[in-house]
């Protein structure tokens, strides 16, 4: 039988017509599709400490995945008690805010007076319109919040038990990928499998660390300006700093609002330069040589993942979109067809370009990737 030659614009079509499908399939199945991607990455994170379990201690497959799942809620608890900790002596000083809040309130009314000529009387005429108005809605807010947090519990324990089930049968599901494929193409699957494995536990790595150094950074930075909860600040900078691009805008917001509740506005012009900077240097350095991998997706195509996962996902869909485009150009490589998609996800690579070297100390060193 011979091979049918389509002509282009019906491949064309075919491709849109698949993409469409696949997007209003993943808007459909968000419930059950987003905990499940997200269990993808944490099981090839956690792969290690399974596969070092059942060898070197004998463990059986379901209790290495459970122990593997355990210490991994257990670290996530550690984190987020910290930082309860850390909320705790904001909430001691609140009197405090609200005194400082109150003062700078009434500096602005008296600058809106001097400039704009609005009298205070109805600045607060204004501000009480717009509390009503605000309590006419509260109830809906009341309710979304009710919502959100209900669906970020179910997408937690949906997370939780895929990590463990896709622990616990990864074999099988390897050896369902080998199956559906003819044989010729089982190395190449292989293949394909081992190296989204080594990307992907690389990139999600090189982001806790990445999240670690900016921690570090900020915290260090803001202590020596003296600012006030410089750790919680920069526990914020850190998580946030996961979420590209809108993290860091909202981690400065936290921060100026904090820094002004307690230090003044002066000091606020110093944290926005605090920022700036180790954005820079986050940006221009500890991204490409921490996180950056093999797979490099170019920026065009990073950012439009990023609008469209949160178009489709959320918050969820922002941290998940560039894993997957990366393990997405993996297979595009590796596979004749869909070479021509790899080559627009990548970059235009540059072999006389000399990688950039961080020493930490004299035996450990941060190299950027090949």
């Amino acid at each position: 039988m011979k091979n049918l030659s389509l002509p282009f614009y019906t491949k064309l079509a075919m491709v849109l017509i698949s993409i469409i499908c696949m997007v209003y399939i993943a808007i459909l199945g968000q419930t059950i599709l987003a905990p499940l991607l997200a269990s993808f990455l944490l099981a090839l994170l956690l792969l290690p400490l399974a596969n070092f379990l059942e060898k070197k201690w004998k463990f059986k497959r379901a209790l290495s995945s459970i122990i593997a799942v355990i210490i991994m809620i257990t670290v996530i608890t550690a984190i987020i008690s910290f930082l309860a900790n850390q909320l705790s002596d904001l909430w001691d000083d609140w009197p405090l805010l609200k005194q400082q809040a109150i003062h700078s309130f009434e500096e602005l009314q008296r600058y809106i007076s001097r400039n704009f000529h609005v009298n205070a009387h109805r600045q607060i005429d204004y501000l009480k319109n717009s509390a009503t108005n605000a309590l006419a809605t509260s109830a809906t807010v009341v309710a979304a919040t009710i919502m959100t947090l209900s669906s970020t519990l179910l997408f937690l324990a949906f997370v939780l038990l895929f990590t463990f089930f896709i622990l616990n049968y990864r074999h099988v599901l390897f050896s369902f990928l080998k199956a559906v494929f003819k044989e010729e193409h089982a190395q190449k699957v292989g293949d394909i499998v081992d190296q989204i494995q080594y990307i992907i536990k690389r990139y999600i790595l090189g982001l806790f660390l990445q999240m670690l150094i900016v921690t570090l950074l900020m915290i260090t930075v803001l202590s020596l300006m003296g600012v006030k909860y410089a750790i919680l600040l920069g526990l914020i900078t850190g998580i946030f700093n996961l979420i590209p691009y809108l993290g860091i805008f909202s981690s400065l917001l936290i921060s100026i609002l904090i820094t002004f509740a307690t230090a003044g506005a002066t000091k606020v012009i110093f944290v926005i330069i605090a920022f700036v900077a180790i954005h820079a240097l986050d940006g221009n350095i500890l991204m490409p040589m921490v996180v950056g991998s093999k797979v490099k997706i170019n920026a065009l195509f990073a950012f439009v993942g990023i609008v469209v996962g949160e178009m489709i996902w959320g918050i969820s869909g922002m941290f998940l979109c560039i894993p997957y485009l990366a393990m997405l150009k993996i297979i595009f490589d590796r596979v004749d067809e869909l070479k021509p998609w790899g080559i627009l996800l990548g970059e235009k690579s540059n072999p006389k370009k000399r990688r950039k070297v961080i020493r930490l100390t004299k035996k450990i060193k941060i190299e950027e990737p090949e």
